[in-house]
């Protein structure tokens, strides 16, 4: 979500669009584990079969399993993104949003609440979208995990969300962040100790990540956790099963005046006969 971030590899889906011919599934075949690094051999092949995205002229994706459209369209934003006018992203076939509801400094590790937090929460459940939130992580232990937690569900105040709360950990773009350098256990340790907290509150967790950022913790630890994966191109080359997937960040949605990172839900994608 951070415009510091971006160093997925592959195309960016928005530029695949003029590429990649609209496709519907009519049946499943078994897709190919690109990212051997961050899986055991015991660890099934994606579920998924990939030729059932189906891409339109913005650059725009869906999971369509014969005929049937089984993903939702969403967006993540923060105060990068300044006002936004929630009616018009609403009418621009935006199912969901999640909101940076805080983040944590990467030098002096002060937590601070995102300045649009409040203003986007209220809009965009006044315009019938589902929300959930993140929480720009810089957690260099599971002390300031579990403190990261507790910040936002103060801010929640027992408030109940459509949708899960992100743990997002990224590195920064120079390297000298405080929580750069922290070990594969302590990083592992902290997102854990985020997630309990969430989940002791009676909300969903979930770990965001590219693959970079997913080999820096023992992701397979979080299976009972939601995977949020970011990866710009054709699909995901991650062999899970994922609650969303991050697909450009680059999207042009109404009502928002830059670019906007855009996922789409696979929650209800492997049901009925979608399921290998």
């Amino acid at each position: 979500m951070e415009r510091m971030r971006r160093t997925v590899s592959g195309l960016v889906a928005i530029a695949l669009a003029a590429v990649l011919p609209l496709a519907a599934c009519w049946g499943r075949t078994e897709s190919t584990d690109r990212s051997p690094h961050l899986v055991s051999d015991s660890i099934a092949r994606s579920p998924y079969d990939w030729s059932c995205l189906a891409w339109d002229e913005r650059g725009r994706v869906s999971y369509v399993v014969d005929g049937t459209v089984r993903s939702r369209t969403g967006i993540d934003v923060s105060e990068h993104q300044g006002t936004i006018d929630w009616q018009a992203v609403a009418g621009d076939g935006i199912d969901f949003c999640y909101i940076r509801a805080a983040w944590r400094g990467s030098t002096e590790g002060a937590l601070y609440e995102d300045e649009q937090f409040r203003a986007n929460l209220e809009g965009a459940r006044t315009a019938g979208l589902d929300v959930g939130l993140y929480v720009f992580s810089q957690a260099a232990t599971a002390e300031e995990g579990r403190e990261e937690a507790e910040f936002v569900l103060a801010l929640l105040g027992g408030e109940s969300l459509d949708l899960p709360i992100a743990f997002d950990h990224e590195l920064t773009s120079d390297r000298s962040g405080r929580a750069d350098n922290i070990s594969h256990d302590e990083l592992t340790a902290a997102a854990h100790a985020f997630c309990d907290t969430v989940e002791a509150a009676g909300y969903e967790a979930l770990i965001y990540g590219n693959s970079h950022e997913y080999a820096r913790l023992d992701i397979l630890s979080f299976g009972r956790h939601g995977y949020w994966f970011a990866e710009y191109d054709e699909a995901p080359s991650i062999p899970f099963e994922l609650y969303l997937w991050q697909y450009t960040h680059q999207g042009s949605v109404a009502g928002i005046g830059t670019g906007v990172d855009m996922s789409i839900e696979l929650v209800h994608a492997l049901d009925g006969e979608g399921r290998r």
